[in-house]
């Protein structure tokens, strides 16, 4: 019987030690990171820092959703880092919106820099855009009609300014309306250019364009 006592004392004190060496969540983070690093290496205009992580990605990949004060923190964060248009104007052809909406080219190793080519919009891979198209993704809602939908006749009417700033502020920086937003933060992380963002604008704002006959 005391044999059997000692031995079960002893397995309870070697789980215990066991526990109390566990490293700690904030050491499994670090490991973790350590390991993604040393897995990737810089190869064109890819480089391994883009594993750093800023507020709004560390808060919205944990296994918990970010608190409250955190997710309007992330949000304030992100509406300071949008960059309106210069002189006001946030339309332009919607004929280029299509052709970038069209376009899921762009930030792999083997392009070449921002500085000699441009990247591409890809919105179809996560929305239907105009009713022509069979072919998009449904992680995102319906761009369908977006401009006729929230009455737009006329993008540069005041009337319709709240709708146009935020849409121009929704592309350039989705995360400053939803703190994990999984749309891409095309402006904030110069995936687009401004003109760029002008002409997606044009092509989700103009009543000439597929998206809202």
């Amino acid at each position: 019987m005391k044999i059997r006592i000692l031995t079960a004392l002893g397995a309870a004190a070697l789980l215990t030690l066991g526990c109390a060496s566990l490293p700690s969540p904030q050491e499994l983070d670090a490991q973790a990171l350590a390991m993604h690093k040393a897995a990737f290496r810089d190869q064109g205009i890819a480089k391994v820092d883009r594993i750093n992580q800023d507020l709004g990605q560390k808060a919205c990949s944990s296994d918990q959703p970010p608190t409250e004060v955190v997710a309007k923190q992330v949000e304030a964060q992100a509406m300071a880092s949008i960059k309106w248009p210069a002189g006001g104007n946030y339309l332009g052809d919607w004929r280029q919106g299509e052709k970038l909406a069209q376009n899921g080219r762009g930030m792999t190793w083997t392009d070449p820099s921002a500085a000699t080519s441009a990247n591409g919009a890809q919105c179809y891979n996560c929305h239907q855009v105009s009713k022509e198209e069979i072919s998009f993704g449904t992680i995102g809602p319906s761009l369908y009609n977006y401009g006729k939908l929230r009455g737009v006749k006329d993008p540069y009417d005041p009337a319709s300014a709240a709708i146009v700033q935020y849409t121009w502020g929704k592309i350039y920086n989705p995360k400053a309306y939803a703190a994990c937003s999984n749309m891409p933060r095309f402006g904030h992380m110069g995936l687009l250019d401004e003109n760029q963002i002008r002409h997606v604008m044009a092509l989700l704002l103009d009543p000439q364009s597929p998206v809202n006959r």
